[in-house]
């Protein structure tokens, strides 16, 4: 089975699934791995299921084999008050057995977000994402400051992880652009130098 990285999101108005797709294309750049598009349902108040087991476009919803058997990770949202959006936080709180059997140990993750505004807590909704996975032991990566996007882009992107200004249009501009596909293409490369062999 060839590696893959999973590009993991979840996304309302189009802007963090434009991200991922940037993301996916680079990781896809890079010889013998692929990249696995996966988003997750929204969080509803009813206490029944009330969405389809499978989403009538875009991504699919993953699964936890799907990050189980994952060679890295990026994980996308956009920002609710500085932090990641409740339907990502719920996912990840269901993986308590994944992180008892260590299975997503010394793997490469790395993080990116949308916001609305210009300083609506990129930063801080990107390090609310690196929690989680560093209690499961993950490698978090973020964009070094080699990519000359981050030093010229004038909407989205930091160290700390792709992201883009959504104001008021889903378009990535150039640099987030850049710095989503080199995101994702070391997130390839730090899976096969880690030995990635699932």
């Amino acid at each position: 089975m060839t590696p893959y990285v999973l590009v993991l999101y979840y996304s309302r108005s189009g802007a963090t699934a434009e991200l991922a797709q940037a993301i996916a294309r680079g990781v896809e750049a890079i010889a013998g791995v692929e990249a696995k598009l996966r988003t997750v349902p929204p969080v509803s108040p009813d206490s029944e299921a009330s969405v389809p087991e499978i989403p009538q476009d875009g991504a699919i919803y993953c699964t936890k084999d799907d990050l189980r058997y994952c060679s890295a990770l990026a994980l996308g949202s956009p920002t609710r008050f500085g932090n990641m959006a409740a339907p990502l936080k719920y996912f990840l709180d269901t993986t308590s057995d994944l992180w008892l059997n260590g299975d997503l140990i010394d793997k490469p993750a790395g993080v990116f977000t949308s916001t609305g505004s210009l300083h609506g807590g990129q930063e801080t909704t990107l390090t609310s994402m690196m929690l989680p996975l560093l209690h499961h032991g993950m490698i978090v990566t973020g964009i070094p400051y080699s990519e000359a996007g981050l030093n010229e882009t004038r909407h989205g992107g930091t160290p700390y992880g792709a992201s883009h200004w959504s104001d008021s249009a889903t378009q990535l501009s150039d640099s987030e652009r850049q710095l989503c596909f080199a995101q994702g293409a070391r997130l390839a490369k730090l899976a096969l130098k880690m030995g990635a062999t699932k």
